[in-house]
Formats: C-alpha cells, structure tokens, sequence
C-alpha cells in the first residue's frame, strides 16, 4: 500500500501494538509505513485484524486517501477478515464532509457486494448524507428503495426525513404529514424533529405556523435547544416582530438555555433594521459579558444600523473593534461607511478609508463592484471643494486600479484645476477624458479654454478647440 521502511518488531507483535502505534502517529504516510511494515510480519505470523484495518480505514479516509481505503475494504474481503457496518460508515461520512455524496451512497452498495449486513444504522447515516448535499431526488429514490427492501424507518430517519421536505415550500405539507403520522405508527417525535421542522417552517417564512408548533412542543415535554430558540427569533427579526423575539430571549436566560453568537447576531440585526442601535449596543455588551466573541455578522448589523441612524462616531468605534479582533470588513460595508461620511461633507475621511481598503487588499466582487466605482467617484468629486491635491490623488489611484471614472468626476477636477490656475493638470486630465471615450460638455469646454486664454496660453487653448471641432466633425452620422 505504502513505502516499506524497517521497523523493529518485539517478537510478540501483536494487533493491539499495532493498532496503538498507528492512533498515535498523526502523520498518515508514517502510519501508512508502521502499516505495511506490520504486513511484512505476515510470514512470522503475525496477521492484521479487523481493528488494525479499521483504524488505517478510518485515517485514510480521513486524510481524503479514499482510493487506499478502499483498497484495504477489498483487502479485508481477500484476507476472509470480518467487514463490519462502521468500517464502511466511516468512509461513508469521510465522502461526505467533502461533499461527494453519490460516492457514499457507491460505498454504501459495495456493503451488499462484500457481504456486509445493511442496518437502519447504514440507511439514516446515508439517507442524511443525501440530504445534507441537496441530492434530494437521490434521496427521494433511496427512500422508495429503502421501503421495497422492508427496512421500517426508525425516528432518526424520519427526521432526516422530515428535513429534506422542509427545504421546500412545495413539500412542507408533506414534512407536516409525516410529523402528524409518526405516533400513530409507534415513533414519538423527540426535539430534534420539532427542531427541525420549527427550522424549516422559519426558513420558508411560516412563522405563525413554526410558533404554533413551539408550544405544542413545550406541551409534550420536548426541550428546545438553542438552535430552535434562534431559529425563531431569527424569524421573527426578519418579520420586524421585535418585542416577541426580545420576550424569547428572556425565556432562554429563564430555562437556562444559554443564547450563542448568532442568537445575538439576529437581535442586533433586527433591532438595528428597527431604528434601535442603542439597544443592539447594550446587547453587544451583554454578549461580550458571556465571553461570546462577535463575529463579523455580528459587527456588520450594529455598523450598519448605527449609519442609518447617523450615527456615525459610534460606527467608526465599534469599526475600529472589528479590526483590534483581527476582523476584515468586506467592501459592503466600507461602501456604507464611505457613502455616509460623505453625505456628512467628511470627504477626507472617507478618502481615508479607501486607502485602508487599498492597505487591507479588500477587494470587490461582481456584485460589489458598482458600488466601488460609486465611492470612489463619490470621494473625488466631494474633495475637489476642500482637498484638490487629495482629489487627485485618488484620481489616479482610481486610474491605476481600473475603477471607472463618470463624467461628473472628470469636470469636477477640470473645473478646480481651471479655477486654481493648474492648467497643465486640466488639460491632462480632459485629454484623459478624452480618451477614455466620454465627451466635455459646454461648461468643462468653457472652463479649460478660459483658463488657458486667461493666461495667455492661446496656443494650448486652441489646440483644445481644434480637439472638440475634430470630435464634433469625426461623429457620425444617426
């Protein structure tokens, strides 16, 4: 299987030893070698069992190694070695953590191949695989062959179960049924069903219909867990009924259910969407003060509702947290906070905070790139006033990184330029506006010309007019 190195053997090995040496060592080629040095042995009597197997199974498949995996479940069928249910199982769920679910539900089928009995035990860890991945059409025809072959589902597979119908609006009904069914064919259904299905409901906005459910929850003495108290305050922030997501909370601390990160995260977004970042602030502390770590959802939300609110030194503080955390924030919300600072005439500061999104290597994608030429445009044409240097500064920083300039922003800078007596860098950049295909109105064509003429630069001056007359004859046609 591997590189065979000598290892000294005591003259008693024995599988256990072998099994011991191979847990401890952490990197998989060596216990690949500690494996097939022991195979060597073979010939002094020694023979790998069925531990041994599973655990070199077991870290393969969890080191991604499937193929040698696999070689060893053949190698075990060879070797008249006992193949059980778990040793499969693990290179079951080792396929689907990394997403490869048709490959678990393949290894599943080689159970029956290499004689392996099939329990319930197989068919809900693989069902759920399934589900998990979204392959729910593959599901859907597991489960009708899970029902010819006479395997009665367990509550474990009627959770899995309910779970995949309550990702859609289509089959919610569905999961409601077979919830309804469950005691009269003998499976009482425990937490994590009404979990489950509270969570589905919430997902697909049926929010009166998941809080009903949570009281008849309570009625027949299942616990919620946090995830379905989360999952219902999430739901109803979403639905801006704040007061009843506020009265939940209090009941965890009651019931000594302990809220986490995103129980905050989803009060903090809700309130701040409400117009009450003063309270998302007292949360934040209250979180800080239950050693939960803010994560950049969290900071996002109160960000943002602080902006909203104007608030904006309180933003730029819990802004200046965020990054003592060693959090980035993404282009959004550096977009919110530039366009703030500059709806407050702060254009300095906002052009500050584009040079640490620069500093940072805070890049946008598709969907956040208009919002990046906006600023950015934004900054420059606001700076022309108060900074023209800075203006164009970041004028040619926008050049250099191939954000798109609009024409606002190019007349802006001729205008100040022409105002100052900087004709060189007017007529740079409207030779650069020029080529960048957009056209000078009336007023940008005054302003440099009489710049020029104002000092005396006629020829310059009549360089440009001659430009625009050649831009004007070159039109074409409509």
């Amino acid at each position: 299987m591997g590189l065979k190195t000598a290892i000294k053997w005591p003259k008693q090995i024995t599988p256990a030893l072998v099994q011991k040496l191979i847990l401890r060592e952490r990197d998989i080629q060596k216990a690949v070698i500690i494996f097939d040095s022991a195979t060597a042995e073979y010939a002094n009597g020694f023979r790998h069992d069925q531990n041994t197997f599973s655990i070199m199974i077991s870290k393969l498949a969890s080191a991604n190694q499937f193929r040698s995996a696999e070689d060893l479940l053949d190698r075990m069928k060879k070797e008249k070695c006992n193949l059980t249910e778990d040793i499969f199982l693990s290179v079951c769920r080792a396929y689907g953590r990394v997403h490869r679910p048709l490959d678990s539900l393949r290894i599943f089928h080689k159970m029956k191949d290499l004689q392996c009995e099939r329990t319930k035990k197989s068919y809900v860890t693989v069902f759920s695989i399934l589900v998990s991945e979204n392959q729910l059409k593959v599901a859907q025809k597991f489960h009708r062959d899970m029902k010819e072959e006479g395997i009665s589902p367990n509550v474990a597979f009627l959770n899995v179960l309910i779970k995949a119908l309550s990702m859609n609006k289509s089959t919610i009904d569905a999961a409601l049924a077979v919830f309804k069914e469950m005691p009269d064919k003998g499976h009482i259904p425990d937490s994590y069903t009404y979990g489950t299905l509270i969570s589905g409901l919430c997902k697909l906005g049926m929010i009166d219909e998941a809080k009903r459910l949570f009281k008849d929850m309570e009625t027949k003495g299942c616990s919620p867990t946090v995830i379905t108290y989360t999952c219902l305050i999430h739901s109803l922030c979403r639905s801006s009924n704040l007061g009843e997501a506020m009265k939940l909370l209090k009941e965890m601390g009651s019931k000594g259910i302990e809220p986490n990160v995103v129980t905050f995260s989803s009060l903090m977004d809700g309130l701040c969407k409400g117009g009450r970042s003063s309270e998302a602030l007292e949360l934040l502390a209250n979180m800080i003060a239950k050693c939960l770590t803010p994560n950049v959802i969290t900071y996002s939300s109160l960000i943002n509702g602080l902006l909203k609110e104007g608030k904006l030194q309180e933003a730029v503080e819990i802004l200046d947290r965020m990054k003592l955390q060693g959090l980035r924030p993404n282009v959004g919300l550096y977009g919110n906070l530039v366009t703030c600072l500059c709806e407050c005439s702060k254009f300095r500061e906002a052009a500050n905070f584009l040079d640490e999104m620069v500093l940072g290597k805070v890049s946008p994608g598709c969907v956040t790139w208009s919002l990046h030429i906006k600023m950015h445009n934004m900054v420059v044409q606001g700076l022309c006033e108060k900074d023209l240097g800075r203006a164009f500064q970041v004028y040619l920083s926008m050049r250099t990184r191939g954000i798109l300039r609009n024409q606002s922003t190019y007349s802006s800078l001729v205008a100040c330029f022409c105002s100052t007596g900087d004709a060189q860098k007017a007529y740079r950049v409207i030779h650069e506006m020029v080529l960048d295909g957009f056209v000078p109105d009336e007023v940008t064509w005054n302003a440099i010309v009489s710049g020029f003429l104002c000092r005396k630069k006629v020829h310059e001056a009549a360089e440009l007019v001659q430009l625009e007359l050649v831009g004007e004859f070159l039109k074409p046609v409509v």
